[in-house]
């Protein structure tokens, strides 16, 4: 049973999304601030995070930021719907998704399911061919990224976009093909989820992020890796 921690300090919309959560299945832990959700992740070990953004005691910024110092555990941020600048810079902070309120279930489910999909990659053990993208290292039965000889430390999602990219290189992907691909939506999705995906996969594989060599913007189109 995958367990899944809720940061919200609403406690009607907490105890709304326990029972809802608990009716797809999953074991709920619950944190009312940022102190005790950092707390949770260190000691529950949650399989997901569901992190609102506007916290009593520190931003939901800064919780993401902080989770991910330590964790690749997937987040999934809970924003405003009005908040698209909120929205950004929660991806950009390490949330691998988000949903707007008043939180759609159906929805919120869907993505759930998507992400944990994502999650459930599982390491192989044995030699494997390394694929190699410019300085760049890919070991996919490890779910290992290697650039000149150190590992870099991606999140699942971000793992599994390079991924995408490595299968079809030099072709150019737009954003509704990421989407479907990599998050597996085909009617959810938004394409800032990707273009914050990108952002931060750039920093983390090219020498220059703001004039990237590896994975280029084709205006109008979408994105194309460089082999």
């Amino acid at each position: 049973m995958y367990r899944i921690l809720v940061i919200e300090d609403d406690s009607s919309i907490r105890t709304m999304l326990r029972q809802a959560l608990e009716d797809e299945g999953y074991a709920v832990d619950e944190a009312p601030s940022g102190t005790a959700g950092l707390q949770l992740v260190r000691s529950g070990n949650p399989d997901l995070v569901l992190l609102d953004l506007r916290l009593p005691d520190m931003s939901g910024f800064e919780v993401c930021r902080q989770i991910r110092a330590s964790s690749f555990v997937p987040i999934i941020m809970v924003t405003a719907q009005t908040d698209t600048h909120d929205m950004v810079a929660g991806l950009e902070a390490g949330a691998d998704d988000y949903v707007t309120k008043p939180v759609v279930i159906k929805e919120l489910a869907a993505r759930i399911r998507a992400t944990l999909r994502r999650s459930s990659y599982t390491e192989s053990s044995g030699d494997e061919r390394i694929e190699r993208v410019g300085s760049v290292e890919l070991l996919r039965e490890q779910g290992v990224v290697r650039k000149s000889g150190q590992e870099i430390p991606l999140t699942k999602t971000e793992f599994f976009l390079l991924c995408e990219f490595a299968d079809h290189p030099n072709i150019v992907l737009s954003r509704d093909q990421l989407l479907e691909r990599v998050w597996g939506y085909e009617f959810l999705g938004d394409s800032r989820l990707v273009d914050a995906h990108v952002r931060r996969l750039r920093v983390k594989i090219e020498d220059s992020p703001d004039e990237p060599q590896l994975i280029v913007t084709v205006r109008g189109l979408g994105y194309r890796l460089i082999s």
